[in-house]
C-alpha cells in the first residue's frame, strides 16, 4: 500500500479508502489509485484485512456428496448469490460419510468462515450436531432437519406435495403394488415415504407397497430395483426417490428388457436430463435445485447483515406426468 500511495501521490489512508470501496472517495482519486494498483500489480492481503474487520468474507458449505447432480445445482445457485454479495465459498465433500461432515464443520471453524451452509449425509450424527453447537457463526441448512437449539435458518423442498401427486396418479391408473426406492433417512427420504403411506391411507387401501431404503447412490438404485423385480409378487409401479437412484434403477430395467409402461410404470425424483431423454420419457417429481441454493445463500446473507432470527423458506415440488406411467398389465 505504501508503494501504491507513493506512485499515486496520495496518502495511505486514501489508498485504503479506495480499496475498501469507501463512498467518500472522488472519481479522480479512485482512478489515480487504481492506476497505480494496476501498474504495480498490487494484491491486497485478504487474510490480514479479514483479521482487522473480524470477518473473512468467506462461507463454508458442507456437502454430503458433490457427485450428486442435485447437490451440484444447489451449490451453483448458492455460489452465484454469494459471489454477487462479495463472499467466496469454500466447499467440502463428505462422500456420504457422516464422520467427514463433523470434521468439515470443525475445519471451517478453524478457517474462520463467516457462516456455514449444510446439506449433510446425516441428520442424527451426534459429533456433527455437537460441532454445530460450538460454531459461533450463522448456519443455514438445505433440506435437512436439525435440532431447533441450533437456531439455523432452513430452506426446504415440499417433497410431500409432489410425491403425493405422483402416488395418486399411479393409484388412479389402477396400481396397488408400488415399490419405493429411497436413500438414507434424511428429510427428503422421510417426507417421500410419508407421502406414499398417506396416499394409501387416505383411500383406505391396505399397505401393499414396498419401501427399500439405502444410500442415495446408483448402486443402491440397482440393487433395490433387482430386489423388487425378483419378488414372487413384484410391483407394477416403481418410484425412485432421488436422481442417482433413478439412474441405477433404469440400468436394471434396460438390462432386463423391461418395457415402460407396458411391463412396469416408473416415476423418478429430481428432473435430470435422462428423464426427458429416456424413451419413453420418465414421469418425475420436479423441484428447482438452483433456486434452493440461491435462497439458502440469501438466508445466510440476511443473517450476516444483522438479522437475529432464523428464517425458513419452503419451495414447491410438482409431479410431471410423462409416458412412463400407464395402467398395470392384466
Amino acid at each position: 500500500m505504501r508503494g501504491v500511495a507513493h506512485l499515486a501521490g496520495v496518502a495511505m489512508s486514501s489508498v485504503s479508502r479506495v480499496l475498501s470501496n469507501h463512498p467518500d472517495v472522488s472519481p479522480q482519486m479512485r482512478k489515480r489509485v487504481l492506476a497505480a494498483v494496476e501498474e504495480l500489480g498490487y494484491k491486497p492481503n485478504l487474510l490480514a484485512q479479514g483479521l482487522r474487520r473480524r470477518e473473512t468474507l468467506s462461507v463454508g458449505f458442507v456437502v454430503g456428496d458433490i457427485s450428486n447432480p442435485l447437490l451440484a445445482r444447489i451449490v451453483m445457485g448458492a455460489e452465484g448469490a454469494l459471489r454477487e454479495a462479495g463472499y467466496s465459498m469454500l466447499l467440502t465433500n463428505s462422500e456420504g460419510e457422516p464422520e467427514l461432515d463433523a470434521e468439515h464443520v470443525l475445519l471451517f471453524e478453524q478457517r474462520r468462515v463467516d457462516g456455514l451452509m449444510l446439506s449433510t449425509a446425516s441428520e442424527q450424527h451426534e459429533p456433527t450436531i455437537e460441532a454445530l453447537r460450538r460454531a459461533d457463526v450463522p448456519i443455514v441448512v438445505v433440506d435437512r432437519e436439525f435440532p431447533a437449539e441450533l437456531a439455523a435458518s432452513r430452506v426446504l423442498s415440499d417433497h410431500r406435495a409432489g410425491m403425493t401427486a405422483a402416488v395418486r396418479r399411479l393409484l388412479d391408473l389402477g396400481h396397488r403394488r408400488i415399490g419405493l426406492i429411497l436413500g438414507q433417512p434424511v428429510r427428503p427420504t422421510t417426507e417421500r415415504r410419508r407421502a406414499l403411506e398417506d396416499a394409501f391411507a387416505e383411500r383406505g387401501l391396505p399397505a401393499t407397497y414396498a419401501v427399500l431404503e439405502g444410500r442415495f447412490s446408483a448402486e443402491h438404485g440397482e440393487a433395490a430395483a433387482r430386489e423388487l423385480l425378483d419378488r414372487p409378487d413384484p410391483p407394477t409401479a416403481v418410484i425412485a426417490g432421488g436422481n442417482q437412484l433413478v439412474v441405477g434403477a433404469l440400468r436394471v430395467l434396460a438390462e432386463r428388457g423391461v418395457e415402460l409402461p407396458r411391463d412396469l410404470s416408473f416415476v423418478g425424483c429430481d428432473d435430470i436430463d435422462i428423464t426427458e431423454l429416456y424413451r419413453p420419457a420418465i414421469a418425475t417429481v420436479r423441484r428447482d435445485n438452483f433456486e434452493l441454493g440461491r435462497i439458502a445463500a440469501e438466508l445466510l446473507l440476511r443473517r450476516l447483515r444483522g438479522a437475529d432470527e432464523p428464517a425458513e423458506v419452503v419451495l414447491p415440488t410438482e409431479f410431471v406426468a410423462r409416458a412412463s406411467c400407464g395402467p398395470p398389465r392384466a
